[in-house]
């Protein structure tokens, strides 16, 4: 049997990610980091997972953690100009443009696919 499979199963992975990235500590007023509630996610498969600071930007990380294929859009209520997908080392990627959508972001993941997005803010 594998233990992989059971793990994931038993949803050790999102607990483990709510217990190590609690959504709800990090304070508004905190300049150096992004209020996360400033995204909301609309499938309980995806992961928001870090988001970090940059002058004018922020990378975003999401993955899937339940093993599905899935499409979810990414909300956000801070002001983006522009959005796209990166590489793992955070470049933009060629024809990564994300179209800004009233919905939000659509993303697509295949299973515990890692997604991060490179959101340029307007100032």
């Amino acid at each position: 049997s594998s233990a992989v499979g059971s793990f994931q199963e038993a949803g050790v992975i999102q607990q483990a990610y709510s217990l190590n990235f609690p959504l709800h500590v990090v304070p508004a007023s905190c300049a150096q980091c992004p209020a996360w509630s400033a995204f909301s996610v609309s499938s309980p498969a995806i992961v928001l997972e870090t988001a970090e600071d940059r002058p004018e930007a922020l990378v975003v990380r999401l993955y899937e953690a339940h093993g599905s294929t899935v499409t979810a859009w990414l909300q956000t209520s801070l002001p983006i100009k522009e959005a796209m997908l990166c590489d793992l080392l955070e470049r933009p990627a060629a024809q990564g443009h994300l179209p800004l959508e009233p919905q939000g972001l659509r993303l697509s993941f295949t299973p515990f696919h890692v997604l991060s997005i490179l959101l340029v803010l307007s100032h």
